[in-house]
């Protein structure tokens, strides 16, 4: 029953994440690929498929579009010429600030549903689910 319950809160954050995205013209995912790009850039494609939950064919499909819309740049790996490093563009950032208020939201609207004192053992509850299966 709570793996039922975990399933039925991702896929609700889901819904709502991809109707506040889609006028900026984001999908989840790419939102999701460009946080893992402000928190750490020059990471491969590979490795940002994994960090974003998305097997790496998907990741090419999504960093074409993202790079095509002026969102992220490749370039070259100073270290490995045969590896291209992404890196977030302004324009990219900026996006992202644009969507924070968006995403903030939703978690806000969802944290309201629990007492603010039960906040930190949901979030250390989620931490320590996911450790352990991971």
């Amino acid at each position: 029953m709570t793996l039922y319950l975990v399933k039925r809160l991702e896929l609700a954050i889901r819904a709502r994440m991809d109707e506040a995205l889609r006028p900026l013209g984001l999908t989840t995912p790419q939102f999701t690929a460009l946080t893992v790009l402000r928190l750490r850039d020059g990471l491969s494609s590979a490795q940002l498929a994994r960090r974003s939950f998305v097997t790496p064919q998907t990741m090419n499909e999504m960093v074409r579009a993202l790079e095509r819309n002026g969102h992220l740049e490749r370039r070259r790996d100073p270290n490995n010429r045969r590896v291209l490093q992404m890196a977030l563009t302004p324009a990219g950032r900026e996006l992202l600030e644009r969507c924070d208020p968006l995403i903030s939201a939703i978690e806000e609207e969802m944290l309201g549903a629990i007492p603010e004192v039960q906040h930190a053992l949901f979030r250390q509850s989620l931490e320590l689910g996911c450790d352990a299966l991971g």
